[in-house]
């Protein structure tokens, strides 16, 4: 029998790391964790990984970036994708005006910090509001900026890039018609569990799971009950 594919994409300056938990969990499917390189463009990431997954249909679960770059994966070959996870993220683009260029500003100030200070003392400021409040400067706090510590400045403007000229999702979200998870950590700052309510009333058919005692980085802060979450996911 054939194992199933099992695509887990991270989020922006992420890697391996922010799957580790939920890979052990699905070591009954191939686990597939892409790189997105230098990569600048969400729908150049989806591509890529369509290109460079090994089975023809598989599963993809998204965490916060990630959750993005699956959804642009559905909208290009729908026909591959068998269920859907997305993980604190969300549906929306840039916004316009004041509340848009200040997200620009944002992100192109911490750029700035890791070019001047390096990727570690960007993100020692930056994962602040990444995690449960109870986190900050924790064991955990520090495999964060071990990750955030492995990219480059290139490739977080790339990334950056990638996000501020994010597409919308909403009506790939009305659309969906394979079995969807969505997450997410109750506290997360970043990407709210409102914003995930919203999203699960798009979607027909979809579970929506809150993430107890968790922030942004829920598959590693909380990486038991998301493995839950993910394993149900698959199974049902």
């Amino acid at each position: 029998m054939t194992r199933p594919c099992v695509v887990l994409l991270p989020g922006l300056m992420c890697d391996a790391a922010v799957w580790a938990a939920q890979c052990e969990v699905l070591a009954f499917a191939d686990c597939v964790v892409p790189s997105y390189g230098e990569l600048s463009s969400i729908t150049g990431m989806a591509r890529h990984v369509l290109e460079t997954v090994p089975a023809q249909r598989f599963s993809v679960a998204g965490h916060s970036m990630g959750g993005r770059v699956a959804l642009e994966m559905v909208r290009l070959a729908p026909q591959r994708v068998e269920r859907l996870a997305l993980l604190d993220t969300g549906m929306d683009p840039i916004a316009g005006g004041a509340a848009g260029e200040q997200e620009r500003a944002r992100r192109l100030a911490l750029l700035q910090l890791a070019r001047d200070k390096g990727m570690r003392t960007m993100g020692a400021e930056w994962a602040r509001g990444m995690v449960h409040p109870a986190r900050l400067d924790s064991p955990l706090f520090q495999d964060i900026l071990d990750m955030i510590d492995r990219h480059t400045p290139a490739i977080f403007e790339a990334q950056i890039n990638a996000l501020l000229a994010r597409p919308d999702a909403r009506s790939v979200l009305a659309g969906l018609r394979c079995p969807t998870l969505v997450a997410c950590g109750r506290q997360d700052a970043w990407s709210p569990l409102s914003r995930h309510e919203e999203m699960h009333a798009l979607i027909p058919g979809s579970r929506l799971v809150a993430i107890e005692d968790s922030g942004h980085m829920s598959t590693m802060e909380q990486p038991a009950a998301v493995s839950r979450a993910l394993l149900d996911w698959m199974q049902g």
